[in-house]
């Protein structure tokens, strides 16, 4: 590497070279990527500066990587192999940043120079350094590197053709899409200009040759009878005619200067607050539908396109209606009939024209008043108001649109992603005109997470032991042969199924209480039990009785069930008391407790599973 003398030798500028000395060491090739491991040109526990550090020692370092660079590039084209170590030093720079011993927008500003002294070629190749390092880059963000991207891409963008360097300036977007936030301010439009500047030219003095006298104004005459009407006028009929009646169309030479002054309206949508361009908008892009229907359709071939400014595509891997890219179309006559045929060209068109038909159907009476208009600032508060009738012709004429994009090969696909795309369209409006407020969520603060935290471990944990629902004694295992152990478990004295004559006998006994209740909240209490002992008894009555439940009168309970339904043979409970025993002769403490019976049943569930 050839450095000049005129470096000042300083202790940053012996330690810069150093670096990349080693760097030439560590990277072995001349391309951007990989990028350098700068951690490898660290030797033992010195640092990446040496005994440098940020702080009062940052200007010389500045100033000693400018040197080094100015001096690599006047000496080095960006073809030769050597030029690595332009890649090498703007690495070593972005790890010193990151450690905040220089500038965190060094590297930008030195890239911003070296693009700015680069032809566009160069400026190609040294792009693809930007992409490679973009997380690197851009990590941390703050205010004054975003506003280096920012310039730097736009100066970038301004020397570049959108006709000619398509891809380029795709890439150039790419990277500031990604560079900043999806809700970041600087790549919105908030006060609602337009790009007027994009003027369409076209062979205006042929108005005169043709039947209409004026571009655009299809209407001059209106003094002709409607029986001589031809393709003078572009009377097409409303949506809502009869499809039996035909539309005329107009005239290829007619409609040339009707159609291209479209283009007009579409660069500057406010121009349609006039009464009479909005009229001359609805004629011509009626007009233009109807002949789009009438002409035969031309699909493009892979790598075959229309003339235009710019080539189309030749990748045989692209769709063939996305191969054609027409970032300015060509407006000459003879070549007007060809592009009213192409299928591209059409959807194209059309669908500039749906985004100027959503952008009036945000002006209407509802949508004004709608919360998110009344807060946008007052350069996007449009003093037009679309009637009625024209919100009807909109609404339609919308229609129409998407009926004819449908049509043709992957009509509904390309439709489906046209509808996807401008209904997203519609939500980033909305935030714009609502002040672009913030839909990121703040970070949790660590302490609000750790309380709430311990505080759902508090609210879940076992505030006291819950008492096991297996209430048996099963102590006795231990003291049993394991090979009795579980025809113990399977003893009929485990689980005794109860009687519905054991929930009678409770429910008097509930009874009894009830009359003799002091307050609201005791009865309800025995209510309850009542109701639930009820339900019990006639579900173990149900089993063999179930005819019998016709007997019972409404609202009535367990006790007034026959006798007969309480006996073995009906309920099939062998420990259940006969009929003609004395009802109250069971003592209650020959019957298992509540307690008791759900223990009962989960031994016996126990036993089952072990089976």
């Amino acid at each position: 590497m050839a450095v000049a003398t005129t470096i000042p030798a300083n202790p940053a500028t012996a330690r810069l070279n150093d670096l990349l000395r080693r760097a030439r060491e560590v990277k072995q090739t001349s391309s951007i990527d990989p990028p350098l491991q700068v951690s490898a040109l660290i030797e033992g526990d010195e640092g990446i500066l040496g005994s440098l550090q940020g702080g009062k020692d940052a200007p010389d370092i500045e100033s000693a990587a400018k040197s080094i660079f100015y001096s690599t590039l006047a000496s080095i084209d960006i073809s030769d192999p050597s030029f690595v170590t332009v890649w090498d030093l703007l690495d070593i720079l972005q790890y010193c940043s990151n450690r905040d011993l220089c500038s965190q927008q060094l590297v930008l500003l030195l890239i911003e120079e070296l693009l700015d002294g680069l032809s566009l070629t160069g400026c190609r190749y040294a792009f693809t350094f930007l992409e490679s390092r973009r997380e690197t880059l851009i990590s941390p963000q703050s205010q004054n590197k975003n506003l280096v991207i920012l310039r730097l891409c736009n100066e970038l963008l301004r020397r570049l053709s959108r006709a000619e360097d398509p891809v380029f300036c795709g890439r150039v977007y790419i990277f500031l899409f990604q560079s900043f936030p999806l809700g970041d301010r600087s790549s919105v439009n908030l006060r609602g200009n337009f790009h007027v500047e994009n003027v369409t030219t076209f062979e205006e003095y042929l108005g005169a040759s043709t039947p209409v006298e004026d571009g655009m104004d299809v209407d001059a005459k209106e003094e002709v009878s409607e029986d001589a009407q031809v393709t003078e006028k572009d009377d097409v009929p409303a949506i809502s005619e009869t499809p039996t009646a035909k539309p005329p169309t107009m005239d290829i030479n007619a409609l040339y200067p009707v159609f291209w002054s479209l283009q007009n309206f579409f660069s500057d949508p406010p121009r349609l607050f006039d009464t009479e361009n909005f009229k001359r908008f609805k004629d011509g892009l009626e007009a233009t539908l109807a002949k789009f229907k009438e002409v035969p359709k031309v699909i493009q071939t892979v790598g075959t396109s229309l003339p235009t400014s710019a080539e189309s595509p030749s990748d045989g891997g692209y769709d063939e209606l996305a191969s054609a890219s027409n970032p300015k179309y060509l407006t000459s006559l003879d070549l007007f009939k060809l592009e009213l045929s192409d299928l591209a060209f059409q959807r194209h068109i059309l669908v500039q024209a749906l985004i100027m038909i959503d952008f009036l159907l945000t002006l209407t009476e509802k949508s004004k008043s709608k919360p998110y208009y009344q807060a946008a600032q007052k350069a996007m508060q449009y003093p037009f108001t679309l009637n009625d009738e024209e919100t009807e012709w909109a609404l339609g004429i919308k229609v129409s649109i998407a009926n004819y994009l449908q049509e043709g090969p992957d009509g509904k696909f390309y439709y489906r992603m046209v509808d996807t795309v401008l209904s997203r369209d519609k939500n980033w409006v909305r935030w714009k005109m609502a002040n672009c407020k913030s839909f990121q969520r703040k970070k949790v603060p660590t302490k609000d997470y750790v309380d709430s935290k311990s505080g759902a471990q508090r609210a879940v944990s076992n505030k006291k032991g819950t008492k096991s629902r297996v209430s048996s004694d099963l102590h006795f295992l231990s003291n049993t042969d394991p090979q009795n152990a579980l025809s113990q478990l399977r003893h009929d004295q485990k689980f005794v199924k109860p009687s519905p004559q054991f929930y009678a006998n409770l429910i008097r006994t509930i009874d009894l209480d009830l009359d003799m209740a002091d307050t609201e909240e005791e009865k309800r209490k025995l209510l309850d039990t009542k109701s639930s002992r009820t339900w019990r008894g006639l579900r173990l009555a149900s089993q063999g009785q179930l005819k019998s439940f016709d007997n019972i009168e409404h609202g009535k309970g367990l006790e007034k069930l026959p006798p007969v339904t309480l006996s073995s043979e009906a309920t099939g409970d062998e420990n259940a008391p006969n009929a003609s025993e004395d009802r109250d002769s069971v003592p209650q403490e020959q019957h298992p407790s509540v307690e008791e019976q759900r223990a009962g049943h989960q031994d016996q569930i126990m036993a089952d599973s072990a089976e």
